[in-house]
């Protein structure tokens, strides 16, 4: 049972009202995870998209994106939801301000837009990109595994959380290079488990931007013997 239906649940929404992932005002009406007025304002990716990372492409004759045609990836492929121009602002709050609550808002959407990809990869679970203890301490929670969460509870597919820790603690990757960014994550990664018992798995985090942290991932993952490495992410930026 869903704990919004209940009572208590009911109960500290009116205490604690749910903000709008978009305006970040209490939602309107009550009751409902994004605001009427707001429902549209992310900007889904649609066709034509990169076969690779999903990343919108300008011309629908060609296949891969110019991040992807120069570099060789680690992971099969991904999916993003929206472009992160149209929900930079609400993802900041969704990180930083503390707005865990987005994540049942963005997992609908996922499910919406991506639901039929994800299962058509048939994955044995979703792995959120882990942060780093410290961040963790400071933020309260990690926003991929709050959205992986959701989005295993939409989907019924389990999440593996343990799966994967950071192990080292990484600068912010904003400002970065391409090489400075796959330098800052090298060896930031340890498989958990000395049995990895999953053959197909979806890699959950927020942004996409070059894929180095995905790739940062895959190549552990791949280490451990799973075969088949696919990502969904929130949002996707135009690279570097």
């Amino acid at each position: 049972m869903n704990i919004k239906n209940t009572f208590p649940g009911i109960l500290t929404d009116l205490i604690y009202p749910r903000r709008c992932p978009v305006c970040d005002r209490a939602v309107s009406p009550f009751g409902r995870l994004v605001c009427e007025t707001c429902k549209e304002a992310f900007e889904y990716v649609k066709e034509p998209y990169c076969m690779k990372c999903g990343k919108k492409l300008e011309d629908a004759q060609t296949e891969y994106c110019s991040d992807c045609m120069r570099r060789r990836h680690l992971f099969d492929r991904g999916r993003a939801l929206c472009s992160y121009r149209s929900i930079s602002d609400s993802i900041y709050r969704f990180k930083y301000k503390g707005r865990r609550e987005y994540a049942a808002y963005y997992a609908a959407c996922m499910d919406r837009g991506l639901g039929n990809w994800i299962r058509q990869c048939r994955p044995d679970a979703l792995v959120p990109v882990p942060i780093h203890a410290s961040k963790r301490r400071v933020r309260g929670y990690n926003q991929a595994e709050a959205l992986a969460k959701e989005l295993g509870s939409r989907t019924g597919i389990p999440m593996e959380a343990d799966l994967v820790r950071r192990v080292r603690k990484t600068v912010p990757m904003k400002e970065l290079s391409l090489d400075e960014r796959q330098n800052n994550l090298k060896r930031a990664f340890k498989i958990c488990r000395n049995d990895v018992k999953l053959n197909t798995i979806i890699i959950i985090d927020d942004i996409y931007t070059t894929g180095s942290t995905i790739d940062a991932m895959s190549y552990e993952l791949r280490r451990a013997g799973v075969k088949r490495i696919y990502f969904v992410t929130l949002a996707i930026g135009n690279g570097l």
